[in-house]
């Protein structure tokens, strides 16, 4: 797939998920911060690990993958329905 993207679901956190949703908003990652009243090197960290786990290479890449996976909806594209109390248990959104 192209752009690196990842072809599997993964797991992530109820965070990540409000942090994916703030990048496709076009916020910064101190914009991030102050939102969600966290420090921005934590936001960095969560940004990395997100990356990471959806095997992206930067925020344009990460946003494609989430727009291709349901995760996020930009100006009622793609909107879909994230869950609002996910399981702890087994927090593979998919």
């Amino acid at each position: 797939m192209a752009g690196g993207e990842s072809q599997n679901p993964v797991s992530l956190s109820e965070r990540e998920l409000q942090i994916i949703d703030l990048v496709a908003a076009g916020l910064t990652n101190q914009e991030i911060a102050e939102k969600l009243e966290i420090s921005k090197r934590t936001v960095d960290n969560h940004i990395s690990n997100i990356l990471t786990k959806t095997a992206t290479d930067n925020r344009v890449s990460l946003v494609r993958w989430a727009l291709q996976w349901g995760k996020v909806c930009l100006d009622n594209v793609n909107c879909c329905s994230l869950p609002i109390n996910p399981i702890k248990s087994d927090n593979l959104i998919s």
